[in-house]
């Protein structure tokens, strides 16, 4: 057997099955940086930008995490042109629910009609009859929850959605979301200096969800000269970003990190951090940081 480890460095991060039967490597890639600045409009390099995403598939990363609201409709039309037709086995995983005024600015909208019209365009723009991930980007709290998990549900019954997921939510909007659809990810703030919804990871592990953490690779002071993670990083001959997305992969066998990055360079690195081996001690000395 041909070993292509070297070739597909993101598959040493392991597979997991979102659902129960959507298999990806668990070091993906997430497009937001790929917009203009705030998150707004096309980016300064849009050739950069489509290298980058054509790069991530080479090195077998296999699910690229977007969003309607990236540009908005910016992250979507850049992979379409990169990627489509998408790689056998290559996931893309969407959101709805934000609309944008401005550069970092987000308001959430959950009316079923605007999930519904976010959805047929998010198929539109990808260029795909079914999107194997849709995601509630936030809860709207001016709609009943049962109304917007209830319109994302008709819309898989209907076969343009495969599996549903939420973001940023807590362990109970979890649970009440699932009453009404079945719940195949969560996506929540977490890395290794901030470790707020490590109780939603504990739950999400235990019912077997996928755990996409946005902001993977926020080390700050952990980072700093002379600490624990440089220390460590330097002793291993890696970056203390590589080893804080070591620590994920190795935090839980649900959690799928979703770095992204608008440089080639810096995608190899990230990819990279796929094949670091943490000893049980060296795990726990990075697990006691905080």
């Amino acid at each position: 057997m041909t070993d292509t480890s070297s070739q597909k460095p993101a598959a040493a991060s392991g597979t997991f099955a979102i659902g129960g039967d959507l298999s990806v490597d668990r070091l993906g890639f997430g497009t937001m940086q790929l917009t203009g600045p705030g998150v707004w409009g096309e980016p300064a390099d849009r050739a950069g930008a489509i290298a980058v995403l054509r790069r991530a598939v080479e090195l077998g990363v296999t699910l690229i995490d977007t969003a309607d609201a990236y540009g908005p409709y910016v992250t979507d039309g850049l992979i379409r042109e990169a990627l489509h037709p998408y790689a056998e086995g290559v996931t893309i995983a969407t959101k709805v629910g934000f609309t944008r005024q401005g550069p970092n600015e987000w308001i959430p909208v959950g009316r079923p009609e605007y999930l519904r019209q976010q959805t047929e365009l998010n198929l539109r723009h990808l260029g795909v009859d079914r999107i194997d991930l849709l995601q509630l980007h936030r809860i709207d709290p001016k709609v009943p929850l049962e109304e917007q998990l209830g319109e994302l549900k008709a819309l898989q019954d209907e076969g343009k959605v495969r599996h549903i997921g939420l973001s940023e939510v807590s362990i109970d909007e979890v649970k009440a979301a699932s009453a009404v659809a079945p719940i195949a990810s969560v996506q929540n703030l977490f890395n290794i200096s901030n470790r707020k919804s490590e109780a939603l990871l504990e739950y999400a592990t235990a019912e077997g969800i996928a755990f996409i953490p946005w902001f993977p690779l926020a080390t700050g002071k952990l980072s700093g000269e002379g600490s624990p993670l440089a220390s460590l990083a330097a002793r291993h001959g890696v970056s203390p970003s590589q080893l804080a997305l070591a620590w994920l992969l190795r935090r839980s066998p649900v959690m799928l990190p979703i770095p992204g990055t608008k440089s080639v360079a810096h995608l190899e690195e990230n990819v990279a951090a796929a094949a670091i081996e943490l000893s049980d001690d060296e795990f726990a000395e990075l697990d006691a940081l905080k």
